[in-house]
Order: structure tokens, then C-alpha cells, then sequence
């Protein structure tokens, strides 16, 4: 019962956030400064460091201590030399083998926050705030930078997402949809099952997977119970378990499909300027989300074995013809598809393109006001998703994520692209269960973009990698919206969840190695 107490569960994470405190902070020996082109800095302290590295057109001049044993913080005494020397607008000391102290408080942010993020005392969407008031608390970024990725143009793309799913549900396209899946299906529940998940999995890909899920259990749950399928059976387990396993992972195919997707693109481009239209996220990540959505739904069949002679009731009640809503949603949300599509060629922003759409929808009295007020999971927009690029710009400012970048490099030196992609890829599969994925993405992608720039590999392998790597959320129920949507209903335990997760997360890994290692091979990113 104490471990339910959300007081009792508070105190720990800040008694956490104390123990990572408390550890010894590794100053390093190497520094880079930049903004001195004439290397005043490296002249005032000449006695105790030496010019190891000259300054080029992106890198600053790194200098290195010559005895550790007499500079005891040698990061603090060039901090401390650059604001003596009137120098501290213009020059800055950046740690290359060290932590500095803005990333020692990051790294306590960072601890706690993952504790609330997998426990839950209070909600995560005030998790979320923390992180900007936290960042800009203590001091790790101004507060300007601290609160403005809430409103991020990738988060009012999100938003743009989420608005556009409610337009379909209340035209009544998503119900269209699932009654021409059922009706294509058949009675055969490992044919139907099959059918609706991969259909509604590779549809993840141009609606949100949270949506696509709830289209396909509305749809399959009635005629479960007309079955007599079981709650807790292997039949039961199989498809509500499928579902949620082939949205997630057709999510992957572009950009609209997941905000992961987004995020990864978005924190490319803010650390290197290299842009991931939405054309080319489709043209390396769709032929993966093609694969692995059908894969998915095989893992779980081999792990629970649905009854073959049970026989779903036939479903002949026609749709209807599409009424004027209908055709007026599809052809108002089709055009912001192609606007997006487009962007290379036009240069508007995914974010004002689709807030144009939001509008044409609202204009044409498909939606009100009232409709997106009351169904927009507000917190999760403007909060999960900000939060999650506030984290990560801040382990970026905070010198973090050099320092991880820095010590995790000679682990993996040598070994190229692939085993870059392995191991952020594994590595992202198995957090994303734990946080958010968008979170995750968030998290890793600083990490791991400086390590692929000092290994030679080009970095949109690592954006690309972390965001469909983490469309696998397979191990927890808190791993994803579509997990937890399909839980429930109570159709299977959390533990069946786990057991289908640990045969399908390695599997579709490996899946997404063979596609990087073949269809990338072709287009020249590897």
C-alpha cells in the first residue's frame, strides 16, 4: 500500500534526484571554446592548458589541461578565467570528456523525471510542466527556450493530427472503414483478425495508431461477444493483442503516423540542419511498416494459437452511400495530406498547412469549436509532446548529451552504421516501454545523432532508426495509447502482453536491420 501513496512515491523520486546529486562529477580534460578566433583564452592560461586542437568553421579550439593533479576543476577555472576577462557573452567552455555542472542538474532532472514518467504519482501531463519549470529552474537553459518547444511547430502538427482523427470519427469515416474491413474479413477469426489488424496497421501510417486501434475494437469487440469469445482466452488474447501490435508498428510509415516520427525529424534537424521531408520519411520507413505490420500479428499468433473452429457472425449491414460530411471531410483532410507531401516544392510548414485544414474543416461546419474542445486530448498535445522536446533540447544545451555521446563512442568506434543501428535501435525499443516514445525519441536522439556525426554515418540513419524503433512498445501496457486502449477491454492480462512483446520486439528489430541493411543500401543512405 505505501508504494501507492503518491506522497510516499514523490519523496522517493526527489530522494533519487539527491543520490544522483551526491555522485562525483567527472570533469574531464578536454574543453571546447568557442567564440575566440584569436584565442585569448587559450593565452591566459597557457600555463595550465595547451591548444590540442585547432578551431575550423564549425568547431571551436579545444584545449587540454596538462596535469590534472594541480587543476583540480579545470571546466570551472576556464569558466571563471572567460567571466574575468569581460569574455562571457561572446566566448563559451563546452566539456568534451567531462560533465559539466548544468548537465550534473540535468542529469538529477532527468532521473526524477523518469521515475514519475514509469510510476505515475500524478498525472503526466503535470509531469510534463515540471520539465520547463525544472530546466529553467535551475538554471540549465534560459527560460524563453525552456517553455517555447510547448509550442513547437511539431506540436501543433500533433495537434493538427489528433483534430483531424476527431473530424473522421464524428463524419463517421473511421466506422466506414471498419465496416468495409469486416465485410472483406469474413467469419474465420484468424482471417479476420489478420485482415483488420494489418489493414488498420498499414492505415496507421496516415491516421494516429491510437485512433486506428479504437476503429478496429469498436468494430471487433461486438462480434467477439456474438462468438462467445472469452475474456482472458487464447482466441480473446490473439485479437485484441494483434491489433494494437500492427498499429503501432505500421505507425512508422510517415510522418503523420506516430510523433515520434516527428520529434526525430524535428531534433534532426534542430542539431545538424538537415531537413526529413515528409516524402523522404515515406521513401525509407514505409517499406519497413509494411513488412513488420503483417510480422507483428504472426508473433502473436505463434504465441497464443487462437481456436480455428470458432466462426464470427457474418456482418451484412451496408454502409450506405458516403454522405456530403463524408465527402467533404475526406477531400479537405486528402488536400493537407498533399500539401504535406509537398512541402518540398511549396515551403510551408507542416504546422500551417495544417491548421489551414483545421480551418476549411471548421468553415465547412464539419466541426465546432465544442467538438475539438471536448475530444483533443489537450494535455497530451501541448504537454507529453512540448515536454518531451523541452527534455531533450535541454540535455543538448545542459552539454549531456556530448558527454553520453562522448563516453558511449569508444564502445561502438569502428563498427559503422550497422552496429550504430543495433544498438540505438534495441536500446530505443526497450525505453520507449517504460516513457513515452515521443519522450524516448526526445531522450536518445542527442545522444546518439553526435555519436553518428563522429562516426561517419549520416545522421538521418539515427533519426530514422530511433523513430521506428520506437513504434515497438510491445513489453508493458504503459508502452503505448494502443496497448492501453486494447487492455481495456480486458480481453488479456498486462503478463500476456509481455509474453507476445518478447517474441515480437527482437523479431521486428531484426526485421527493420534487414530493411536498413538492403532497401537503404539502394537509396545511398548506408
Amino acid at each position: 500500500m505505501l508504494f501507492k501513496n503518491k506522497f510516499f512515491l514523490l519523496f522517493l523520486a526527489l530522494l533519487l534526484g539527491l543520490v544522483v546529486f551526491l555522485i562525483p562529477r567527472p570533469e574531464g580534460k578536454q574543453f571546447e571554446i568557442k567564440g575566440d578566433p584569436t584565442q585569448k583564452l587559450a593565452a591566459a592560461v597557457a600555463d595550465k592548458f595547451t591548444v590540442v586542437e585547432e578551431a575550423t568553421e564549425k568547431k571551436g579550439y579545444v584545449l587540454e589541461v596538462n596535469d590534472s593533479a594541480q587543476v583540480e576543476k579545470p571546466g570551472i577555472l576556464l569558466a571563471k578565467t572567460v567571466k574575468e576577462m569581460g569574455l562571457k557573452e561572446k566566448v563559451s567552455v563546452n566539456y568534451i570528456d567531462g560533465l559539466s555542472p548544468k548537465g550534473k542538474r540535468f542529469l538529477v532532472i532527468l532521473a526524477v523525471l523518469i521515475f514519475l514518467f514509469v510510476l505515475e504519482p500524478i498525472p503526466l501531463e503535470i509531469t510534463a510542466i515540471c520539465i520547463g519549470v525544472s530546466l529553467a529552474g535551475l538554471g540549465i537553459v534560459e527560460l524563453r527556450d525552456a517553455w517555447a518547444p510547448y509550442m513547437h511547430p511539431v506540436v501543433v502538427f500533433i495537434m493538427c493530427c489528433l483534430i483531424f482523427a476527431i473530424a473522421m470519427q464524428k463524419a463517421g469515416i473511421t466506422n466506414r472503414l471498419g465496416r468495409f474491413v469486416v465485410k472483406k474479413a469474413g467469419t474465420s477469426v484468424v482471417r479476420f483478425t489478420f485482415f483488420i489488424s494489418i489493414a488498420l496497421g498499414w492505415a496507421s501510417g496516415v491516421m494516429h495508431d491510437a485512433a486506428a486501434v479504437a476503429v478496429g475494437l469498436v468494430t471487433m469487440i461486438p462480434l467477439m461477444k456474438a462468438a462467445g469469445i472469452k475474456p482472458l482466452s487464447k482466441t480473446g488474447a490473439f485479437m485484441t493483442l494483434a491489433l494494437p501490435f500492427a498499429c503501432s508498428a505500421g505507425g512508422m510509415g510517415t510522418l503523420v503516423g506516430g510523433g515520434r516520427n516527428m520529434v526525430a525529424a524535428a531534433f534532426l534537424y534542430e542539431f545538424t540542419g538537415i531537413e526529413l521531408t515528409f516524402f523522404d520519411w515515406i521513401k525509407f520507413a514505409l517499406p519497413a511498416a509494411i513488412i513488420t505490420v503483417p510480422l507483428s500479428v504472426c508473433c502473436v499468433w505463434l504465441v497464443f494459437r487462437p481456436d480455428p473452429t470458432i466462426k464470427l457472425p457474418a456482418f451484412d449491414e451496408e454502409a450506405g452511400p458516403w454522405t456530403s460530411q463524408e465527402k467533404w471531410t475526406a477531400g479537405i483532410i486528402g488536400i493537407t495530406f498533399l500539401f504535406w507531401l509537398t512541402k518540398g516544392i511549396h515551403g510551408l510548414d507542416y504546422s500551417i498547412t495544417g491548421m489551414i485544414g483545421v480551418t476549411a474543416l471548421v468553415l465547412a461546419n464539419i466541426l465546432k469549436w465544442d467538438d475539438i474542445h471536448e475530444h483533443l486530448e489537450w494535455g497530451t498535445a501541448l504537454f507529453i509532446f512540448g515536454g518531451g522536446i523541452s527534455l531533450g533540447l535541454g540535455m543538448g544545451h545542459s552539454g549531456a548529451a556530448s558527454y553520453f555521446a562522448n563516453l558511449f563512442f569508444p564502445l561502438i568506434q569502428g563498427g559503422g552504421w550497422l552496429v550504430l543501428f543495433i544498438g540505438v535501435g534495441f536500446f530505443g525499443a526497450i525505453v520507449t516501454n517504460a516513457m513515452a516514445n515521443v519522450a524516448a525519441a526526445a531522450l536518445i536522439l542527442p545522444i546518439v545523432i553526435p555519436m553518428a556525426i563522429l562516426e561517419g554515418v549520416d545522421p538521418r540513419v539515427m533519426a530514422l532508426c530511433l523513430g521506428m524503433a520506437t513504434s515497438f512498445a510491445m513489453l508493458l501496457v504503459i508502452g503505448c495509447p494502443p496497448n492501453a486502449i486494447a487492455y481495456s477491454y480486458r480481453y488479456f492480462k498486462s503478463s500476456d502482453l509481455t509474453k507476445a512483446g518478447l517474441l515480437a520486439t527482437p523479431v521486428l528489430l531484426a526485421a527493420l536491420v534487414l530493411v536498413a541493411g538492403v532497401w537503404w543500401k539502394i537509396l545511398g543512405l548506408v
